[in-house]
């Protein structure tokens, strides 16, 4: 084989086997993203004291979350949806939680109590993972889908960006922002 021959089947050699290699790192770099995702939705699914989390699973691929298992009613299943939806670097939720036990949609006011009492746990785990807003310093109140907020931040932006948190949560209907800015 002459000298070209050699060369060029070299280098279509090399280039082959640098594909390759680029293409596991990027399987690579996928599944490990898909992993961290995985366990932040476990996490937040567990740090939640109105869900039973060990009755809900979770399983990620290319960043859409498939959550499966049991909840009680329709409430804690959109609860589950809306706290893992708030993760940084979810595409998709897809969710197939089965609901065993719904006997509260017969009870309005009771639906409505849990609606805002699932409002308020989905705010405080926003609050949370906002490094912007100080999660331990805002009190959420939430009364048939108006959520107040009360207590210190630190600044006017904090106030607004808590504000908006709230405002693009699902089943709220009006916020009423009594959060105080206090300068350190």
């Amino acid at each position: 084989m002459n000298t070209l021959a050699k060369t060029m089947t070299a280098i279509s050699l090399s280039g082959a086997l640098l594909g390759a290699n680029h293409a596991l790192a990027n399987d690579w770099k996928d599944q490990s993203h898909d992993a961290w995702l995985d366990g932040k939705a476990e996490t937040v699914l567990l740090m939640n004291t109105n869900l039973n989390s060990f009755d809900i699973n979770t399983d990620v691929n290319q960043g859409t979350v498939i959550l499966s298992g049991k909840v009680a009613n329709e409430v804690d299943k959109e609860l589950a949806e809306e706290l893992v939806e708030g993760i940084d670097g979810v595409q998709m939720v897809e969710n197939e939680l089965s609901v065993i036990n719904d006997k509260s949609s017969t009870d309005s006011s009771l639906v409505g109590s849990m609606t805002d009492a699932k409002v308020t746990t989905v705010l405080k785990s926003r609050y949370m993972f906002e490094s912007e807003v100080s999660a331990v310093d805002i009190n959420i109140d939430t009364k048939e889908g108006v959520v107040t907020l009360n207590g210190q931040v630190a600044s006017a932006a904090e106030s607004d960006l808590a504000e908006a948190i709230a405002r693009k949560t699902d089943d709220v209907k009006r916020v009423v922002n009594n959060l105080e800015v206090v300068q350190s």
